[in-house]
Parts: C-alpha cells; sequence; structure tokens
C-alpha cells in the first residue's frame, strides 16, 4: 500500500491518482459529522456552500442544517454551527444533517470522483484505518485541510500519521497524536476560550482519539454525497 499527502489551501495545481481519498478536517466538520451520526442521524450530506446547504434541506425530508464560515463563525439562519460539543447535546435520531463548511466539506467535493472517498478525524481513525485496510485499497492519500496561511495543520497532519501508522502495521499510541491536535495552532485557539465560535468542548471531542467505531465512507446518492456510517467487523 502506498501513502501521499495533499494540502489543497497550499498555492499550486494539486491532484491524486489514489485510488482512495483520505480528507481529514478534525477541527471541526468530521469531528462534527461523526457526533452527528454518533447521536441517531440517519445520514450526513457534504454540501458545498450555505445556499446549496438551504436548497438541500427544503428537499431532504427531516433536515437540520449545520456549518460555518472560514474561522468558525455559524451561518446565519442555520440550526447549529460546526460544533461537535453544540450536536452532542442534541437528539438527531433518524435526521438528515447537511453540512457546509469551509475546509472538510470543499476537500470531499473536490476529490469526489476517485474511487473510495473517506471523511476522516481523530475521534474515528482507527476505525477508519481498519475500514481502508478491509477495502483493498492499492494507493491512499490524505487531503490536510487544516493548514492555512495562519495555521499549521498539524491537528490534520497528526490524524493521517496515526491512520498511516496504523495501516503500516504499527500499533502507535494515540495520545500523542491527540496531543498535536491539542497543540496545533488552531488548537490553542480552542484551548484560549477566548471565542464563543471556539469552544473549548470542541476541541476536547476533537482530540479524543478512537472516540467511535465506525468510519464515514463518502458515496454519491442522485447527485448528492452522503456520509453513513460504517462499523468494520
Amino acid at each position: 500500500m502506498g501513502f501521499s499527502r495533499l494540502f489543497p489551501n497550499r498555492p499550486g495545481h494539486q491532484s491524486t491518482e489514489a485510488d482512495t481519498v483520505v480528507v481529514i478536517d478534525v477541527l471541526r466538520s468530521f469531528t462534527t459529522a461523526a457526533v452527528a451520526l454518533h447521536r441517531g442521524a440517519a445520514a450526513v450530506y457534504p454540501v458545498d456552500d450555505p445556499a446549496a446547504a438551504r436548497e438541500a434541506c427544503a428537499r431532504i425530508d427531516r433536515a437540520v442544517s449545520v456549518g460555518a464560515f472560514a474561522g468558525g463563525s455559524p451561518v446565519p439562519g442555520f440550526d447549529f454551527g460546526n460544533s461537535p460539543s453544540a450536536l452532542a447535546r442534541a437528539d438527531l435520531s433518524g435526521r438528515h444533517v447537511v453540512i457546509s463548511t469551509a475546509a472538510g466539506v470543499r476537500g470531499l467535493h473536490r476529490f469526489r470522483r476517485a474511487r473510495r472517498v473517506f471523511a476522516a478525524s481523530l475521534v474515528c481513525a482507527a476505525a477508519t484505518a481498519e475500514a481502508i485496510r478491509r477495502s483493498g485499497a492499492d494507493e491512499v492519500c490524505f487531503v490536510i485541510t487544516g493548514e492555512w496561511h495562519d495555521r499549521d495543520g498539524d491537528e490534520d497532519i497528526a490524524c493521517a500519521d496515526y491512520i498511516e501508522a496504523l495501516l503500516r502495521g504499527h500499533a502507535p499510541s494515540p495520545d500523542r497524536f491527540a496531543r498535536r491536535v491539542r497543540e496545533s495552532d488552531f488548537g490553542l485557539r480552542f484551548a484560549a476560550a477566548t471565542s464563543p465560535d471556539l469552544p473549548a468542548d470542541d476541541l476536547a471531542i476533537g482530540a479524543d482519539a478512537d472516540r467511535f467505531g465506525f468510519a464515514m465512507p463518502v458515496a454519491e446518492e442522485a447527485g448528492d454525497l452522503v456520509i453513513r456510517p460504517v462499523t468494520p467487523p
């Protein structure tokens, strides 16, 4: 199995020939998505922008809107911001969660034509590695969405490092990867608790390695991207 990394926010054209693409957004898109699925959501629909998310909510039965702009500000009029700790208190049983964010969701749309696509974060890293292993992947590309001009993105790089180590047959302690999430540029902003849009409780969940035992493969259904949990046997 071969491995590569892509950093879509760096200048220049980047593409991948990998048969399996793992789009990582630890803080917070795919931690939020995982929490939504854990709280009973039937599916998560990653949608490219807020306008498209509103349209999707209008046509999808029992839809709940989740979203934030770059920097973390919630989208006005949405049911929730991009906050795993907020969704952890919500009853989402049987609901369809429509999520629009500036980093992770856009990464999914960019690489949606790959043979296999996974949404990933630290809370479901080991399950993601096991699902990839069982899929028979030949080439795995990790897409690091959290690196921006003012952020090192190490929360996502740490998650990629952990999944790759597991796929290489190693058994690393998840604690050191969780520490890197907390100590990343963006993680420190949550820890500071100076912005209501970046609550420390979101960091606590995002840095909780292997909190959930399911992976989040991404499928295309009637033109929509859809995430449903899959628990490796």
